[in-house]
């Protein structure tokens, strides 16, 4: 039996084409609490990839959002950095919630929502310092009256 190839017509380009090369907010998100967590760790992208079966550069792309991360990744990830798969979705802006996984044009974010983004204390490099300095102390009475001293500072300079 011949058949013959039907040529089609090339779709029309739809608006959400253009931005096909952009990273989903979802996948940024993602790629930036794996990145945390491997930093609090102490692990490097390399030693992180080894122990998955990747590359440290496919460890990059998914810290960047460049590159999705499946569901099975996402739970070999939690196995190997020690937290529920719910982690890579906690602490979600709500710009990013809106978008519901779809892609987004970051040109079209605020600034205010943009430096919302940077501000996270937890991405600075000084509480990555002191979680892991905190984690050094191997006497846990030692670590609970540090973290005590540490509330009840904070709590005496919110109250003046």
């Amino acid at each position: 039996m011949n058949k013959t190839a039907v040529k089609r017509k090339p779709r029309a380009p739809k608006p959400e084409d253009a931005l096909l090369g952009v990273p989903r907010a979802v996948d940024m998100h993602v790629g930036a609490r794996l990145r945390l967590r491997r930093t609090l760790l102490g692990i490097s992208q390399e030693k992180l990839g080894e122990s998955v079966g990747l590359t440290f550069q496919q460890i990059q792309k998914y810290e960047r959002g460049a590159n999705r991360v499946g569901a099975s990744r996402i739970y070999e990830f939690s196995r190997v950095l020690d937290v529920p798969v719910s982690y890579f979705f906690d602490d979600m802006n709500d710009v990013t919630k809106a978008t519901r996984g779809r892609r987004i044009d970051l040109k079209g974010l605020a600034d205010d929502d943009q430096a919302e983004l940077g501000s996270d204390p937890l991405a600075r490099r000084e509480t990555l310092e002191l979680v892991r300095a905190y984690y050094k102390i191997e006497d846990p009475k030692i670590r609970k009256r540090l973290f005590e001293l540490t509330k009840t500072l904070a709590n005496s300079q919110n109250a003046s």
